[in-house]
């Protein structure tokens, strides 16, 4: 009879499950005096104004440089970039380690309770964690807008995307204009709300969907090839040609948690990753793949002087016909 505590794997789950994602910024940020939502002055160099931010105005809290745009993402990318880590399994044992949570070796010190107990945390974090949606019937616009990506009524239904009548955050009415085009996806509880022609900064909010959640897990079993996209829109489009497909949240490491690394691998032979075919995009793409010994399949280069970087506005522009014979080629299919 084996006597002691099971150990626990250490994963972003279980550092969170202790920790939160703001005492991980608060630990590892070196200006001190940061707020929360406010602007303050960039870890990464010696700067005279001010042009760094991690806030949670929308959803999970995020860092992002406005100096240098590509250093962006939560709390686990923000640690790997300042520190320099090759993974993001370098980035937990480090977390792990710093914070006595004894996750990796079964002997916490509790120093983390200690750390936590030096503030408060501060009351924005719970602030924007409720999302509650008013539903409509779906408008001639917007199942016009899905039939572009070949995609009708039933398979909205069939992956969870509504119409959107009303977005209440925090029980208070989030603002969105009426002639907006917008959907909301709906994941085990949560809400992502998208519009499509959306600036930026606000295309994906509110949101309070966790990073973690990958689409369409019942779709990989028994794969010889799982196709992971980094978008439901691209993973409606491609699993009408590639069945053995599902999604991430985005284009991020963080995406990719042990578990969900874990399922890919016992479920299918080979894991083939799809970003867009930008140059950011593919050096995600490189990263990712390399960390995890997945292969990656984007769009043809060729098609971006067209505007076209992703399978849904590949398949919008020349067909699922198109996607068909590109798998083909490259003997995916």
């Amino acid at each position: 009879m084996i006597i002691g505590k099971k150990r626990a794997k250490l994963t972003i789950e279980s550092i969170l499950q202790r920790i939160s994602e703001y005492d991980i910024f608060r630990f590892y940020m070196s200006q001190k005096h940061w707020k929360l939502n406010h602007v303050t002055y960039s870890p990464f160099r010696q700067e005279n104004n001010p042009s760094f931010l991690i806030g949670n105005k929308h959803g999970n809290i995020t860092f992002i440089d406005f100096a240098d745009t590509e250093k962006r993402g939560d709390c686990f990318t923000f640690v790997k970039l300042l520190h320099n880590l090759s993974s993001i399994d370098q980035v937990l044992k480090l977390i792990d380690r710093d914070f006595g949570l004894g996750i990796a070796n079964g002997a916490p010190t509790d120093e983390y309770k200690k750390i936590t107990a030096e503030y408060k945390q501060p009351t924005e974090i719970k602030r924007y964690s409720l999302i509650q949606v008013v539903t409509r019937k779906f408008t001639q616009e917007e199942l016009e807008y899905w039939n572009q990506y070949h995609q009708d009524v039933q398979d909205l239904k069939n992956n969870n995307i509504y119409s959107i009548k009303k977005v209440y955050f925090n029980k208070q009415l989030f603002p969105i204009k009426e002639t907006d085009l917008r959907f909301g996806y709906f994941y085990d509880g949560n809400w992502k709300i998208y519009r499509p022609f959306g600036d930026k900064k606000n295309k994906w909010m509110p949101n309070n969907v966790p990073i973690t959640t990958m689409e369409g897990k019942e779709n990989i079993i028994n794969c010889k090839i799982a196709f992971i996209n980094k978008s439901k829109k691209d993973y409606m489009v491609m699993k009408k040609v590639f069945p053995c497909s599902c999604a991430v949240q985005n284009e991020g490491m963080a995406c990719f948690s042990s578990e969900n690394v874990e399922y890919l691998k016992a479920n299918s032979d080979v894991q083939i990753l799809s970003f867009d075919s930008d140059v950011t995009g593919v050096k995600n793409s490189q990263q990712i793949t390399k960390l995890f010994n997945f292969e990656y399949t984007n769009v043809p280069r060729k098609y971006l002087s067209e505007g076209i970087k992703d399978w849904a506005d590949l398949a919008k522009t020349y067909g699922l016909k198109e996607i068909e014979n590109y798998l083909k080629e490259k003997e995916l299919l």
